[in-house]
């Protein structure tokens, strides 16, 4: 009960929030035939996040300290790192002794709690030469209190009517609000953003909150930034609600499927709930918007649970989901442990790293089926939704095909073990199961499958 209530009382203020903002939007029309109009890079069609807390991700928490975990994410198979928020952090209304990343005093500074900008730099610059890709956290909809341009630039704010002082965004008195009706704060904000480009190379900005502030914003920044460096460009809103955004990012949180799924398998809800949100993702597929798909990341680990918390004995199926279905997969910081417990946010509570990385070769395993395997590829490869005869109502299971290749996906998204048939016309040959030793198979149309409680298969050809 108190959940669903939590559930509703934050969709409340959430789309009283977007009420009153909407009228100082620029209208975009909902009819649009290709979602994002601008160039692309190859790289995001094929590649995994990977959220950095570095906060508790060591016990210092400094740049430096993460920048000796590189060899290790690299043998996982990561290929992007997000870091959270590194900047300074407002003191003036601090929740707790260390604050909250996202309530920023300076845009284009590094907090002495992680390090300095020319620390970052150097990792950014090792990085690139291992392979990764490095985006950075922008929490472009409000400041901390205290940020320098509350004295430097206070025309830069929204004010409150009845309190005269800064305005307060919704739900969190820790942040207050910016004034994206003021040209010059457009400006300082893409000058912030492209600071990061050229002073440290980043390849990329998660933009936070992304649907609260002005889409014609973010058209204007992307203009103004992509001569400097084309980038990757992930928003923190879901593409089914948002669309609009959709003009502009390359991705885009599934928020909706990842409450879903949780409802899913706390409520034993049919697996037509899933299927009919699926299909909603599906029309923004066709239209070149990209899911990124996750069951954890800051935000959820910390109020709402672990996977483990949320999803149970389905974590596991629900990840090989998210690195086999059309979009980005994200891993957070610690699932490879894996993390069983809530990381504290405005307080040291460092990941309980014990050497062993249980998860990391399962992770590993997906990584590397969705960099290789060109049927994975978020745009190419097509993806065919099947019908299992005998387990239609507790197996999700889809083909995904592109230049010859076959990926099959079986996933038993139910509490019983099933054996079922499928008629499908691109199940016929040679295929190996990656999570059984690659053991070779033929498959036909009369292949009669069988599934564990919860379990998964990826059949390749």
């Amino acid at each position: 009960m108190k959940k669903t209530l939590l559930k509703i009382i934050f969709a409340v203020i959430v789309i009283s929030f977007s009420a009153c903002k909407e009228t100082g939007k620029k209208s975009v029309s909902q009819k649009i035939d290709k979602m994002n109009q601008y160039d692309q890079i190859d790289w995001i069609n094929t590649t995994n996040v990977y959220e950095v807390n570095l906060r508790q991700y060591t016990q210092a928490g400094t740049i430096n300290d993460f920048a000796k975990e590189l060899p290790r994410l690299k043998e996982m198979g990561v290929e992007t790192l997000w870091f959270m928020p590194m900047t300074p952090i407002a003191e003036k209304n601090k929740k707790g002794p260390l604050g909250s990343q996202y309530a920023a005093a300076d845009y284009t500074s590094i907090s002495n709690e992680f390090g300095t900008v020319e620390d970052f730099k150097k990792l950014v610059t090792e990085a690139h030469k291992m392979g990764f890709k490095v985006i950075i956290d922008w929490v472009a909809n409000h400041t901390g209190w205290d940020h320098k341009w509350t004295k430097e630039h206070p025309e830069y704010y929204l004010k409150d009517s009845a309190s005269k002082d800064f305005k307060i965004a919704s739900g969190m008195d820790d942040i207050i609000e910016l004034d994206y009706g003021n040209p010059a704060l457009r400006k300082a904000m893409i000058d912030a953003m492209k600071f990061w480009i050229t002073e440290t190379d980043i390849d990329g900005f998660r933009c936070d909150l992304a649907a609260w502030v002005e889409v014609d914003f973010w058209q204007e920044a992307r203009t103004a930034l992509q001569p400097t460096k084309k980038l990757f460009w992930l928003g923190e809103f879901d593409p089914t609600e948002n669309k609009d955004y959709m003009t502009v990012f390359d991705a885009a949180y599934s928020w909706q499927w990842m409450h879903k799924t949780e409802d899913f398998y706390k409520d034993t809800l049919p697996l037509a709930v899933l299927d009919s949100l699926l299909h909603d993702y599906n029309a923004m597929l066709a239209k070149g918007a990209l899911p990124l798909w996750f069951t954890s990341n800051h935000d959820e680990n910390s109020w709402n649970g672990t996977e483990v918390e949320k999803y149970g004995n389905m974590a596991d199926a629900l990840a090989v989901f998210s690195f086999t279905y059309p979009g980005v997969p994200l891993i957070y910081s610690g699932q490879e442990l894996p993390n069983k417990k809530r990381l504290k946010f405005f307080e040291k509570d460092v990941i309980e790293w014990d050497g062993t990385y249980q998860k990391s070769a399962f992770y590993k395993t997906l990584t590397s089926l969705k960099k290789s395997n060109p049927a994975l590829d978020a745009r190419a490869g097509s993806v065919k939704r099947l019908h299992p005869e005998g387990a239609q109502e507790k197996v999700l299971s889809y083909v995904r095909e592109s230049n010859g290749k076959v990926v099959l996906v079986l996933l038993n998204f139910s509490k019983d073990a099933v054996k079922f048939t499928l008629d499908d016309v691109a199940i016929d040959g040679s295929f190996k199961e990656i999570f059984n030793g690659n053991n070779e198979v033929k498959l036909n149309k009369q292949s009669k499958y069988s599934l564990a409680a919860w379990d998964y298969k990826v059949y390749l050809n």
